[in-house]
């Protein structure tokens, strides 16, 4: 057994443990040194992260998939928030699942939240602040979601994903979000900040899930991180004291692989396995993804388990491991 078999096998063995904690209840984030988990009562915008996992462990080990589908199901009623989270949440809650039902559902109240005036689906209100935002991290699953559409959503995603391109990566600097003004140009929202981790990884992830990399790569914020000789771990955040983020690298690297499909021989593989090897050898505790920070600005959970470090770490190695197919989630 290779080690990225064995810290695979680790990792779905403590989403096990996991589930035994946690009860009906969805898992968010976990404290480094007792290992017990903060808690949701539905989910938030990580549900689909859970639900993931639980089917990456059926789907790599033949286990018994019964748990995976409840939670699956329990997504349901996320489908009409005013979310543009829904993306992350039913992508990645169904794709392995096979429950199309509920994934086409889904797909249609996106489309139906589609505003063409924008250009996008907007952040939404579901979890305060402004609504009409463009931000990176609405894009992982979201551009799949609205391409089941048919040509109007596939129309839809693509519109969406180069005006997230250009208002991200268009400056001297990657912004993450920016709000709309009345005129119908943009401005530069402070949350998510600049210099924030998981701004590259979620947008080569939502570009490689759209079949399109040469329109990332040639973009200097993208190309550094996916360097061979980069930094592995990103900074949480620009500020001096910030913490790593783990969970922005294991993003970093699902989206290297899938990047990487059309050449499998060539430094994008590479790149993931540096990423992900690192990852194992220095932040994983019986299978438990450290170091991953939610919101240094703050002081939430800056250096703990996270549910979607957890779930791209375990994405990422059952790609390297030939468990799964790139795409098949």
């Amino acid at each position: 057994m290779s080690w990225a078999e064995r810290a695979l096998a680790e990792i779905l063995e403590r989403a096990g443990e996991t589930e035994e904690e946690v009860g009906d209840r969805w898992p968010l984030y976990a404290d480094p040194a007792t290992g017990r988990w903060t808690t949701t009562g539905r989910g938030s915008w990580t549900a689909g992260f859970w639900a993931g996992l639980l089917w990456l462990r059926a789907t790599v080990t033949g286990g018994d998939s019964s748990s995976a589908a409840s939670r699956t199901a329990s997504l349901a009623p996320w489908a009409d928030v005013d979310t543009a989270t829904r993306g992350l949440i039913f992508w990645y809650g169904t794709a392995l699942s096979g429950d199309t039902a509920l994934r086409d559902s889904a797909a249609r109240e996106c489309m139906d939240a589609y505003d063409p005036v924008l250009g996008l689906v907007p952040w939404g209100g579901a979890f305060g602040g402004p609504r009409e935002l463009a931000r990176v991290d609405a894009l992982p699953g979201l551009i799949p979601l609205l391409s089941r559409s048919g040509p109007e959503g596939e129309h839809a995603a693509r519109r969406q994903l180069d005006l997230q391109i250009e208002l991200t990566l268009g400056g001297q600097e990657a912004h993450p979000a920016w709000a709309a003004r009345p005129d119908g140009t943009w401005a530069p929202h402070p949350d998510p900040p600049l210099g924030w981790s998981r701004t590259v990884g979620w947008l080569a992830l939502a570009v490689a899930d759209a079949g399109a990399p040469h329109r990332i790569l040639e973009y200097p914020a993208v190309a550094a991180r996916f360097a061979p000789g980069s930094e592995r771990i990103p900074a949480a955040s620009a500020q001096r004291s910030s913490p790593p983020d783990t969970s922005a690298a294991a993003i970093e690297a699902a989206a290297a692989l899938k990047l990487a499909d059309s050449d499998p021989s060539g430094p994008l593989r590479d790149r993931a396995a540096q990423l992900l090897g690192t990852l194992v050898s220095e932040h994983v505790r019986a299978g438990r993804l450290l170091d991953g920070c939610y919101d240094f600005d703050r002081g939430v959970a800056t250096r703990h388990e996270l549910v979607w470090g957890d779930f791209f770490l375990a994405l990422g190695l059952a790609i390297l491991t030939g468990a799964i197919d790139p795409f098949a989630c």
